[in-house]
């Protein structure tokens, strides 16, 4: 869910600006999963724009304060959630740790990087939301870790149904500071795409594995 539409947009705006999403719906891109897609999604350029990566700070950390309440610590996921969190832990004057994708296989095998207590209240930083899964992984050692987690922000998500499923069966609520209904119609208002595409662009997020461009 998003708080803000008018934060919605602008967000959407900074990230096609930017070209943090790129969108190809006649030559589209192929996933790690092999899904072909005619959107490609990169949040970690908005770090190397100092106007776009403080707006995007400053509005996490309302979100945060808007929907959670102030946590004890914020944690990042790794690896485009460490930078974006440590940031947001900056605005709100908190802790800040991060969490490995799994356990270190050397030295101490922490999972979780970073001085924590147990009983702490946590709010989680992403980059993007696409199925949930590497985002819900992090919760759950955040969880076995002895943290309580007050839920999960990201930039941005594609919005798909299977993602809102697993946030659900894990009760972990989660919000965004944009998304991608709100990309496509910016998008078409910014002739970056035809009405055709964006046509194709909704039965592609409808599904993935049959979607024909």
């Amino acid at each position: 869910m998003i708080l803000n539409e008018d934060q919605a947009i602008k967000v959407a705006e900074f990230l096609l600006q930017i070209k943090a999403i790129k969108l190809s719906p006649n030559e589209p891109f192929t996933w790690a999963s092999g899904i072909k897609s005619p959107i490609y999604c990169d949040n970690r350029v908005t770090l190397s724009y100092p106007t776009i990566r403080t707006y995007i700070r400053q509005a996490y950390a309302q979100s945060i304060l808007d929907h959670y309440g102030k946590p004890d610590i914020i944690a990042g996921v790794a690896t485009g959630g460490i930078a974006l969190g440590a940031l947001v832990a900056q605005e709100l004057n908190l802790p800040f740790i991060y969490v490995r994708s799994s356990a270190k296989e050397h030295g101490l095998g922490n999972q979780i990087e970073g001085f924590y207590e147990k009983g702490q209240k946590v709010v989680v930083i992403e980059d993007l939301i696409s199925t949930g899964g590497s985002s819900l992984k992090a919760v759950d050692a955040l969880r076995n870790g002895g943290l309580e987690v007050k839920g999960l922000i990201a930039i941005f998500t594609y919005g798909f149904d299977v993602a809102n499923a697993n946030f659900a069966n894990s009760e972990c609520p989660y919000l965004t500071l944009s998304d991608y209904d709100t990309m496509v119609s910016m998008a078409l208002d910014s002739n970056l795409i035809s009405k055709d595409d964006l046509e194709s662009l909704k039965d592609w997020r409808t599904d993935p594995k049959k979607w024909k461009q």
